[in-house]
């Protein structure tokens, strides 16, 4: 099984090539037969540009987020509680005086 964007437009090409010469030797090939079959190719060639580009992106974009953090993330430290103490008031001024 052919799996690259290569073989697969080849594939559909091969396919219209061969339904355009039954359609001549059926004697129904016209100017609209024609345009069909280059419309075919031409939606089939644009959804596998769509998708290598995408591919193409999500992979670059993969390999620029690794490029800036090379290591990976330090496991979170447990936080202790603190514990709070109560300060005494400083004596009132008044009451010194």
């Amino acid at each position: 099984m052919r799996n690259s964007s290569q073989d697969r437009l080849a594939d559909v090409a091969a396919a219209v090539v061969e339904v355009a010469v039954e359609s001549a030797a059926a004697g129904t090939y016209t100017g609209g037969v024609g345009r069909a079959l280059s419309s075919v190719i031409a939606k089939v060639g644009a959804r596998l540009t769509v998708d290598a580009e995408l591919r193409g992106f999500s992979s670059g974009w993969q390999e620029a987020v690794a490029t800036l953090s090379p290591e990976p993330p330090a496991p979170a430290k447990q936080v202790q509680h603190a514990s709070v103490v109560r300060i005494p008031s400083p004596p009132d001024t008044a009451e010194r005086g």
